[in-house]
């Protein structure tokens, strides 16, 4: 336990550190997602957004960025584990199925729509008109299935299941450009091709490296398992070379 708390408060300081550089930038963090696919917070431009199991809280960080000022709770129903930034909008990963919200309005986050599947632990990412659903059983969701799902979004208000592509044990996933990268947990790390979005194609499938979650970043891919941190580099998307480990025992 200690191992995986070590872990997340590593990448929830590199999500932040990112968002920080973005917003120095120009760069709104709500439209570019740093944090990994498990994150269970986001930051807009001033705006904190963190889920629980059964909430999304909103908060204020822009008038006193060291006394967080909660505006809002919006309840989620039963299930709720990550949240992904991308655009306008928020999209939120249940044990039940995947949920939009639209987030112009960075104060009162409205829902649009609600995309149900089988119960499962079940991250989530965003490029262009589809999210990409992992879907896996195990631990507190061991009726769930193991399984990659592509959802259409071009209508955020009814987004449809286009396509299920069977996985071991899918954790945490990222999409950059046409480079899709999935964590198949114990079984290791899979990279995918994704020139037809509709259609990823496997490039590389590492067994040795555990992985739980994954963070790309300038062609830099930070990787998250039970042996430590990986950072690999995947300027050649062919064949990701290892540039440095941080273990933990």
């Amino acid at each position: 336990m200690k191992k995986i708390q070590t872990l997340y408060l590593i990448l929830g300081i590199f999500f932040f550190q990112n968002c920080q550089q973005q917003s120095s930038e120009g760069v709104s963090p709500t439209g570019n997602g740093q944090g990994g696919s498990l994150a269970r917070f986001t930051l807009g431009e001033g705006f904190l957004y963190t889920v629980s199991d059964f909430d999304m809280n909103v908060f204020d960080i822009n008038t006193n960025p060291s006394v967080p000022n909660k505006l809002k709770t919006i309840k989620l129903g039963f299930g709720a584990e990550t949240i992904f930034p991308y655009k306008n909008m928020l999209f939120i990963g249940t044990t039940t199925g995947m949920k939009i919200f639209d987030n112009q309005d960075q104060t009162n986050p409205k829902l649009l729509s609600t995309f149900t599947h089988v119960y499962s632990c079940d991250p989530v990412v965003v490029q262009g008109n589809y999210a990409y659903v992992t879907l896996r059983n195990g631990n507190a969701c061991t009726r769930g299935q193991n399984s990659l799902d592509i959802v259409d979004i071009k209508d955020p208000k009814n987004p449809l299941l286009i396509k299920t592509i069977p996985m071991q044990n899918p954790h945490g996933l990222a999409v950059d450009g046409n480079n899709l990268f999935v964590c198949e947990g114990n079984f290791g790390l899979k990279s995918f091709d994704l020139t037809d979005p509709l259609k990823p194609v496997e490039r590389e499938f590492l067994k040795d490296v555990i992985s739980y979650d994954v963070i790309p970043n300038d062609k830099k891919l930070i990787v998250t398992g039970k042996n430590g941190i990986y950072q690999y580099d995947y300027s050649d998307p062919k064949a990701l070379k290892l540039l440095s480990n941080i273990p933990l025992e």
